[in-house]
């Protein structure tokens, strides 16, 4: 099957094997020239199998395996993956990362829940981030966490917050230097050599034209009073 889509402000053409990623792509359809060609083989999903730590359908697989070309193909464009929860409040994005279990979709819920109709999400697990000359912006994409948790809409991001786990919720700014690995730990790094290259570069054009924080937390509302307190106001 063949479909044209927008991610990033870039329209893309994905030819695949099976329907199921075109499903997960419902509500990004686009029209005209595709600026990306992405097409999808049996050993791209045979590649896939052999990497993954579980057993998953062949269309689960296909679906990596597509977003894991649009994001090297993305580079070009100055766009890259990172893992993470987004949030927009009042226009702007906030992005909450750390490794997977530590809390950042439920961080991101109790700004939901503390904003209400204010606070919209982004993605809550794998938005595209495009640098520019002034500013980084966020976009929702269909890979948006096991909630599917995500809107089809861009936003200036106006900080990064790297989230701990903590009884007592404390925040501070932190260099880029305090925390480039863990950056780099949740930015996806492709193997391809000339690719990585041009993901470290947008890293640390990120990590300088970004505030960046440290957010020790809880799971209590007071939590992300503090945060949206500190970053957003």
């Amino acid at each position: 099957m063949t479909q044209t889509y927008k991610f990033a402000e870039k329209t893309i053409e994905l030819s695949t094997v099976y329907d199921r990623v075109h499903a997960l792509c419902s509500g990004y359809e686009s029209t005209g020239a595709p600026d990306i060609t992405i097409t999808t083989t049996e050993a791209d999903i045979a590649a896939e199998a052999a990497n993954a730590t579980q057993k998953s359908s062949p269309a689960y697989l296909e679906e990596l395996a597509v977003y894991r070309k649009i994001s090297e193909a993305m580079l070009e464009y100055d766009t890259f993956l990172m893992h993470g929860s987004v949030i927009a409040v009042d226009g702007n994005a906030y992005m909450f990362t750390a490794p997977s279990g530590t809390g950042k979709s439920t961080h991101a819920r109790l700004w939901r829940e503390m904003l209400g109709e204010r606070a919209v999400m982004v993605n809550d697990d794998k938005p595209l981030l495009r640098v520019t000359d002034s500013s980084v912006f966020a976009y929702g994409t269909p890979w948006n966490g096991k909630h599917r948790l995500g809107t089809n809409i861009s936003a200036p991001l106006k900080a990064v917050c790297f989230l701990e786990r903590a009884e007592k919720n404390s925040i501070a700014p932190v260099s880029k230097y305090a925390v480039y690995d863990k950056l780099l730990m949740q930015t996806y790094r492709p193997s391809d050599p000339v690719l990585l290259k041009r993901t470290l570069a947008l890293v640390d054009r990120l990590a300088s034209a970004v505030p960046l924080y440290r957010l020790c937390c809880n799971t209590e509302p007071d939590a992300a009073r503090l945060a949206f307190e500190t970053i957003a106001k």
